[in-house]
């Protein structure tokens, strides 16, 4: 076994991947098992409620559906359970549109919006004197975007007694595509060990809107590169990701470009260090 293909194979254990949910039973049996886990998650933790940031791609739709397919199940069976999903517009979102179909697609029991724009302002106002070039300075509020994000559904949780949903899957945790306690914090993370065709293919099976579905993945963070797809930022296309994922061939550069991510990325994935 070569290198790669030994690292791919420890990676792909390290983060849960299983290449065998392919056919559309798999695909309903992945979906009962994670919504299952949501309803065991909240039981567990006595808490009431369920919170999600709703952005408008794939990854929350699907995220936030199986969450009110979760809440409504609890609550045949008896239990309190609401699912809030929260809008968190850095001003006005240009792609308001895809998070509005997401909406109506997921048909939440709440909606909250909260517009981050005056936290993070005002969180960047504090470091103008910090030495940094204007590209620096737009990747570091990028990531205080995502935290404000955060900041903001654990208000909400708090306020409800409720969790927060992540929607970290493999092919994004593979690159370290998030933000250390921005979007990669959260108290459940349901689309674990998924690659992104598979979240796709989850999707299309719960009737998400095909656009929606098939929508080129985009963080949106960096002002100075607007709507930059995350392929831009990965140097390597999802299908190349998710098929090192899998076990299967990819070509030489591409597995040194995913193996390289993921090993300086490993802090994002580990708690704090300690003595």
């Amino acid at each position: 076994m070569n290198t790669a293909s030994s690292r791919g194979s420890e990676i792909r254990s390290a983060l849960q991947v299983n290449p065998n949910i392919k056919g559309p039973t798999e695909i309903k049996q992945e979906i009962e098992r994670r919504i299952g886990f949501i309803k065991d998650t909240v039981r567990r933790s006595g808490t009431r409620a369920l919170v999600l940031g709703i952005s408008g791609g794939v990854d929350s739709t699907t995220g936030g559906k199986l969450c009110q397919m979760a809440a409504e199940s609890l609550r045949q069976e008896g239990y309190e359970a609401t699912f809030y999903a929260m809008r968190l517009p850095y001003g006005v979102q240009a792609d308001e549109h895809d998070a509005q179909a997401a909406l109506d697609f997921i048909k939440p029991d709440e909606i909250r919006t909260v517009d981050i724009k005056g936290s993070v302002d005002a969180m960047m106002a504090c470091f103008t004197d910090e030495p940094a070039d204007a590209g620096k300075r737009d990747f570091v509020k990028g990531n205080v975007k995502a935290r404000a994000r955060m900041v903001a559904q654990y208000t909400l949780a708090n306020f409800v007694n409720g969790l927060v949903v992540g929607t970290d899957h493999a092919a994004e945790a593979v690159m370290g595509f998030f933000t250390k306690f921005g979007d990669g914090a959260c108290d459940l993370a349901p689309l674990t060990g998924l690659v992104k065709g598979q979240v796709r293919r989850i999707a299309a099976e719960l009737n998400a809107p095909a656009g929606l579905v098939q929508k080129v993945p985009t963080a949106d963070l960096e002002e100075l590169k607007p709507g930059r797809p995350d392929e831009d930022a990965h140097g390597v296309p999802y299908e190349q990701i998710d098929a090192f994922l899998l076990g299967e061939a990819v070509d030489d550069e591409a597995a040194k470009t995913i193996i390289k991510r993921y090993d300086a990325t490993e802090h994002k994935r580990q708690l704090p260090l300690a003595p």
